[in-house]
């Protein structure tokens, strides 16, 4: 058998917290629709984004899939983002479902609102998923087989979890310090599990694609598709390049001008071109590779920053403050049935919240700053705590004492 080639874009718009000031506390329920030319108005930053990014992207990936029958992906895409779709930006949605009925496109199970729900509460992290996987039929007509929790935080309770809940994969993060001498590019088994399987992303491939493909200083520029593919052919120890990354990368963070989407185009002729090599989706590539070795991650890692933990969004008192005080309230909130209030709160639970209050200035500081529709880390920790108050209040006025 010969290398394939597993490619995975994740799809996801947060809802972002509008300029909540302390004025507003007990007036005004509305946290997330700011002012059109706002810099937190979701409405247009999921235009910008489907015209920059979705909408084109989906052409060619569609026109690819006519183009080679052995051409197949696999995608995440979040309720928050589907529903703003659905709202915003119905032509973009249908460039998805489009990409779906192909029948080659994979969509992989996770939390409805991108949230870190599993290490705070089971209960609802389970809720979200649920909620991920009837939205994902009502829109698409599938149901996910393979798991993927948010910005792919995985440890070994997660993997045991999914385990449990019939998933016969997941993904998470290929990362040096927990494969040591092995490598992403073949299929393994999460450690105390009996069923599922485990795809690792190679990050140095991936990243290749999603931070260095327009950067002029790099070494590897410019990166053709013939180029990336030699590499790939070049790798004596692999079955499979597991290709993770947000599909923002197309048109979004890369921009059209840097190539980025000539290369998608060329990649698949490229690619198949050499004998035997093919596409799979995560659960073709699951299937196909029996797993070469166990993996142990007792300790939770992630996708993002040099840490590769969850310090982006836990590294401060800021985050530490926000996330606990959003999840101390769950069990009050929940219990009021009040299906507005319900959905305020967790849509507050979407990791970008935490992301934005983020003040690792220095490696990843840029990242951080480029993704922030704030001034500072500090403006999103105050627009936060006011809508938190916020919650407490609505709380009060039901005769609930937060």
């Amino acid at each position: 058998m010969g290398k394939a080639i597993v490619m995975y874009l994740h799809v996801h718009q947060p809802y972002r917290v509008r300029h909540y000031s302390i004025f507003d506390i007990a007036n005004n329920h509305n946290y997330f629709t700011a002012d059109y030319h706002d810099r937190t108005n979701n409405e247009r930053i999921v235009h910008k984004v489907a015209e920059k990014s979705y909408i084109p992207t989906n052409r060619r990936l569609l026109q690819l899939l006519k183009d080679h029958p052995e051409f197949r992906l696999s995608m995440s895409i979040t309720g928050t983002v589907l529903e703003q779709l659905e709202k915003w930006s119905p032509e973009a949605l249908q460039s998805f479902k489009e990409l779906v009925a192909t029948g080659r496109v994979e969509i992989v199970g996770e939390t409805y609102h991108h949230s870190l729900a599993f290490f705070y509460s089971r209960t609802e992290f389970e809720a979200q998923v649920q909620m991920h996987r009837e939205k994902v039929q009502e829109l698409f007509g599938q149901t996910p087989k393979v798991f993927r929790n948010t910005e792919l935080a995985y440890n070994n309770d997660l993997a045991y979890w999914a385990d449990q809940a019939g998933y016969k994969g997941i993904l998470a993060e290929g990362w040096d310090k927990v494969l040591g001498w092995r490598t992403p590019n073949y299929v393994y088994q999460p450690a105390y599990t009996d069923n599922i399987r485990l795809l690792m992303k190679n990050y140095r491939l991936s990243d290749d694609i999603a931070f260095r493909f327009g950067d002029r200083n790099w070494s590897g520029w410019p990166l053709t598709a013939d180029k990336f593919s030699n590499w790939l052919n070049d790798t004596q120890d692999a079955s499979i390049f597991n290709l993770f990354m947000d599909y923002e990368t197309f048109g979004e963070h890369q921009w059209d001008e840097s190539g980025i989407f000539d290369f998608l185009s060329h990649l698949p002729q490229q690619w198949l071109a050499h004998n035997n090599n093919s596409f799979m989706t995560v659960s073709e590539a699951i299937d196909a590779y029996e797993p070469v070795d166990r993996v142990d991650m007792p300790h939770t890692v992630t996708w993002a920053d040099t840490e590769r933990d969850l310090s982006a969004w836990l590294g401060n008192n800021m985050q530490i403050s926000s996330i606990h005080g959003i999840y101390a309230l769950a069990d009050k909130i929940l219990g009021t049935g009040d299906l507005g209030l319900i959905e305020d709160w967790r849509r507050l639970q979407t990791s970008d919240h935490f992301y934005y209050m983020c003040t690792k200035w220095f490696n990843d500081g840029d990242i951080h700053a480029y993704f922030s529709p704030y001034e500072n880390p500090y403006d999103a920790f105050i627009a936060y705590m006011n809508t938190l108050h916020d919650l407490r209040m609505r709380l009060i006025q039901k005769g609930i004492s937060p």
